[in-house]
């Protein structure tokens, strides 16, 4: 699994949503989340996760495969991790299988899901339970890194209902065997 911490608005915006959920406690450290597909015959590594992208001619809003080098950018991302959580051959293929259904299914991304987290969070409600704003077949991206390794047997957020995740707190997760973190300066020009 990755994460990281992006430089644009909408980024720090999530970044300062999910303060609360931070040891932090005035902004959280990581802004997205997806999970590592593997590399390909075209020699990429590509990844699965819930993301808005726009383009001129081009959206794309949900589930969807993409090559990992779309965080390279130092300035766009300064911050990245890989969480290594240790999973069987069969853990990864139930992974791998429900990532490729959601792609397959165009699950969409769940704007409205944000909202409610976001909401959640401030109030300090109770995050056990699904979001109130939830649609189904429809989440954001540390929602869909919770759902896919849910369906492997593994609560990465013990006490957070997927719907109610953050990125912040999959950082913390307590089924992490290793991790690898690349923390470059910030310049917020």
């Amino acid at each position: 699994m990755g994460l990281v911490c992006g430089s644009s608005l909408v980024d720090q915006v999530i970044q300062k949503a999910t303060g609360k959920a931070s040891t932090r406690a005035r902004k959280g450290e990581w802004s997205h989340a997806w999970v590592f597909q593997g590399r390909r015959r075209d020699g990429h590594h590509w990844i699965i996760e819930s993301d808005l992208e726009a383009g001129l001619k081009h959206n794309r809003l949900g589930v969807q495969e993409n090559r990992v080098s779309k965080f390279v950018d130092e300035r766009a991302c300064p911050r990245l991790a890989i969480l290594d959580f240790g999973l069987s051959a069969e853990q990864v293929d139930t992974v791998m299988a429900e990532c490729l259904e959601l792609v397959a299914n165009q699950a969409t991304y769940s704007l409205l899901e944000i909202l409610g987290t976001a909401l959640a969070l401030n109030s300090g409600r109770d995050r056990n339970r699904k979001n109130l704003l939830a649609k189904k077949k429809s989440m954001y991206c540390s929602g869909l890194v919770q759902h896919v390794f849910a369906k492997a047997g593994i609560d990465l957020i013990p006490g957070v209902h997927p719907s109610m995740g953050t990125p912040e707190e999959l950082a913390r997760s307590p089924h992490i065997k290793q991790a690898y973190w690349l923390r470059r300066a910030i310049d917020w020009r």
